[in-house]
């Protein structure tokens, strides 16, 4: 007797399909969300250091060959082209290897090869303010320690024809703190002008917004024009803090001494052999 239905496969019912969770769908956001960022860590802290390393290499020897190029035919014309490297950068607190040239213009292009000078400000042992911005993350961080120095830290800026030897300011706030700390590494009539006179409120460090132009000024958050009775400041800027636009942190040091290379002969400032 046949059976109809003999031979026959029976076809299952297929399964409906299961809804996700909503604790399944945040958890698949979170896992993406945190392999982009560990990406753009690696970015940032990585290899954009690798590709500002090879920049700043090149500035190097490009600064190095016009040093020579200058040293047979000096030229007449003092200021730098934009995105030139002009001069060297040494804080001997960060050791001895610390050195980075520094280019003309503070636009991202020149930032990414190393430290660079706000155009609008003065130059190396110039009265008034020299002005340099960095990066703090990434892009090579030459200013990651920034937040490290300590009052009196030198920080030598080198020409072609100079070394700048710079110290930083007293960061403390009241006149008689201000006034032991300057005793260290600034002459009496320096020390004075820190307490008393024009720089009596310019701190080694702060932090400040974006917008404060002030920093650059020939004095520091005054609204000063420059005059020759001025002495030379320089000013560092970084982002603040870490991994964040939203703030600056601004380092301001005074000249304390101008050696010419031809008076030293091959002879490195002793801020840089004893900080």
């Amino acid at each position: 007797m046949n059976h109809p239905a003999a031979g026959r496969v029976s076809t299952p019912t297929p399964p409906r399909p299961r809804r996700a969770r909503p604790s399944q769908v945040l958890g698949e956001l979170l896992l993406t969300f945190g392999v982009l960022l560990l990406l753009f860590v690696f970015y940032e802290a990585y290899w954009t250091n690798l590709d500002a390393g090879r920049r700043q290499d090149r500035a190097e020897e490009a600064l190095a060959r016009q040093w020579e190029v200058e040293r047979v035919n000096p030229r007449q014309n003092l200021n730098p082209e934009m995105g030139e490297a002009f001069a060297r950068l040494h804080i001997p607190t960060f050791g001895s290897d610390f050195h980075f040239a520094i280019l003309e213009g503070t636009d991202e292009r020149d930032l990414l090869a190393g430290p660079g000078h706000y155009v609008e400000t003065q130059l190396p042992g110039q009265v008034g303010n020299f002005a340099v911005a960095g990066h703090r993350v990434g892009k090579g961080a030459p200013f990651n320690d920034l937040g490290n120095l300590q009052v009196c830290d030198a920080v030598v800026i080198e020409t072609r024809n100079s070394w700048e030897t710079y110290r930083i300011l007293p960061i403390a706030g009241t006149s008689s703190e201000r006034a032991e700390q300057a005793g260290d590494c600034f002459s009496p009539e320096q020390a004075r002008s820190l307490t008393q006179g024009s720089y009596s409120g310019v701190q080694g460090r702060h932090i400040t917004l974006p917008g404060d132009i002030g920093v650059l000024s020939p004095v520091p958050g005054q609204d000063m024009t420059l005059t020759e009775d001025l002495g030379g400041i320089l000013t560092l800027t970084t982002c603040h803090p870490r991994f964040s636009n939203e703030q600056r942190m601004i380092v301001h040091a005074m000249l304390v001494d101008s050696t010419p290379k031809e008076a030293s002969g091959d002879a490195r400032p002793a801020a840089l052999e004893k900080n």
